[in-house]
This record gives C-alpha cells, structure tokens and sequence, in this order.
C-alpha cells in the first residue's frame, strides 16, 4: 500500500509517527484543502480518459479520497514478513499506487499479487515496473474501488489508510476465511487490537488474524486421569478474537481462562476438578475443534463437537 486517505485522524488514532513527521501531517493537510475545495471533480475525468504513458507520481497528490505517499521500502517487506506471506500466497493490496507491494511480495516472497488502485496513470506505472522487475506474470494491477471489489480470495491483505477508511472496510474483512492476514501500515482498525505490532524505517505496521466465530455451546471431551471427561463448555461472547464463556464440571461451573482465537486457532484454559490447570490449544473447522490439551505433564488429543449456535462476533467499542 503506498497511499493514505486525507479523512481528518485524532490524537488517539494515530500512529507514533504522526507526531514525529509533521511533513506527513502536512500533506494529509494539503489533500484536505484540495478535496474540500473542489470535491475532487477529476474523479469522472480519471474514469474516462486513458492512462498517461509519462506519469509519474508526486508524494501528497490528491486522489480518489486519498492523498499518496509511498511506503517506505524496509517498512514493505516487513509487512509483508509480519504478513507470513510465501510463495503459497494471493496478496491483495488496497490502494496499491505504484505497485511496489504487490511486485515486492512477487520478487521476494514467491507470491502472487492483486493490485486495486482507483487512478488509471497509478495502474499503468505499476503494470510498467512490473514487467521491468520480471514479476508481470504473477503481479497484476486493476482500476477498481475498494468498496466494490471482492478480495475474498486472498490470503494476506495490505492497506495504508486512516482509521476512517479502515473502519469502513472492517465489516468485510471480518468475514473473510478465518487466519487471512491483514496488515496496514500505520493506521489500526478501532477497537480491534493488532494481533502484532512492528516498526521499521520510523513507521509502525500492525497485523490482524481474521478470527474465527466460537460462540455457541460445544461438547468437549479431554483425557483426566485414568479416562476421559465429557463436558459442557458455553462460549456466550466473543469480542473480535477475545471469546468469553464456561465450562460445566457437574456441578461445578468455571470460566474460561485465557482466551483467545488467533485465524482457525484457539486457545484456551480452566481448572479441573482434580485441581489441575489444563491449557487447551486446538483448530476450528466448521462445528468441530481438534487440538492438544496440556496438564502440565504431558500433552494428549482432545476435541470439541458444536451443538448450538452462538452469537454473533462482538465488534463493538471503538
């Protein structure tokens, strides 16, 4: 991602580097100024005319609600590093600019890569570096909206927009596949806490797992002692990756401890009856989680069967 929306950001959201680069304050000003004065009329012209074969982009131009500034290059590949992305992946970057995301995930990591970028002159510079990196085969570039275009097919998806624009996106990048990577560059996704953090290069990146749903009452069945246990466990909340819920120990009922879903992985803990701490870590594929349980000695399968249907994901608290 190699731009950034001009929406107005508070102290609260913005990264660190914010109040280190006032340059880049100045041109999230500027694009401000330009949009509220003339409401960006070039969009239509954008739509219609053909690219410019000379282009070449100026840090901090206007365009559809965004201004563009590159991403620093070390900060690239330690996204895409933070991303996990291999040469197994789809990348997509939003707002992909120049294409320097997209060719890198394609030079460096193996991958293949989307870019969705709205101005027609950013698509034809990046369809020109890529075939001077070699890559044009497995990094392809689209004049499309954002918010009209379906990246449900990707593994990892990067972004460098404010927390407005972020926030617009969130409802659909919270139902794509459980363990898609997200990562943006500087900017978070409200109340949804970063999965991991990095800087490099003086800028911030941030990850996010896509979760996946766990409310809902299950069956779960773990080896203690000499047998096994057959219990209730009722997962009533789930607050973006943070689930919340009990466990029926007959007549005994305990919370869950240290929860947490990380994509198609969970975990979580509870005291036994025999006053054993077990840890449970397991994978979630549709109405079934299949893991490894620890009671401090060793570690034996266990697995959990859905029998009823919970609430939806909690995305409140912003």
């Amino acid at each position: 991602m190699t731009r950034i929306d001009s929406l107005s950001a508070s102290p609260a959201d913005s990264a660190p580097w914010m109040h280190t680069r006032p340059d880049r304050r100045q041109w999230l000003a500027a694009g401000g100024a330009l949009l509220g004065a003339s409401l960006w009329a070039p969009h239509a012209a954008l739509a219609q005319r053909g690219p410019d074969p000379a282009f070449e982009p100026q840090t901090g131009q206007a365009g559809k609600d965004v201004i563009w500034v590159p991403t620093p290059d070390e900060l690239v590949t330690r996204m895409l590093q933070l991303g996990g992305v291999t040469a197994k992946d789809y990348v997509i970057d939003l707002g992909a600019g120049d294409g320097k995301i997209v060719i890198a995930a394609a030079k460096q990591f193996g991958a293949r890569g989307h870019g969705i970028e709205y101005n027609p002159d950013m698509v034809a510079l990046a369809q020109r570096r890529a075939q001077a990196a070699g890559v044009a085969d497995r990094a392809r570039f689209e004049k499309a909206d954002i918010f009209e275009s379906d990246f449900s097919k990707a593994d990892v998806i990067t972004m460098y927009l404010l927390p407005g624009l972020n926030l617009k996106l969130r409802p659909t990048l919270m139902k794509l596949k459980p363990g898609t990577r997200l990562v943006t560059h500087a900017f978070t996704m409200g109340g949804w806490k970063p999965d991991e953090t990095s800087r490099a290069a003086s800028a911030s990146a941030f990850l996010w797992l896509v979760p996946a749903k766990v409310t809902g009452e299950w069956q779960l069945s773990y080896p203690q002692g000499r047998g096994r246990q057959s219990v209730r466990m009722d997962v009533t909340r789930q607050h973006f990756q943070f689930p919340e819920g009990t466990v029926q120990l007959g007549e005994i009922e305990t919370s869950l401890r240290d929860a947490r879903v990380a994509g198609d992985r969970v975990r979580f803990a509870f005291t036994g009856t025999d006053g054993v701490l077990r840890s449970f870590e397991g994978k979630v594929s549709g109405g079934r989680i299949e893991g490894e349980v620890n009671d401090g000695q060793r570690r034996q399968p266990f697995s959990a069967e859905r029998r009823g249907d919970g609430p939806d994901i909690d995305v409140t608290g912003d």
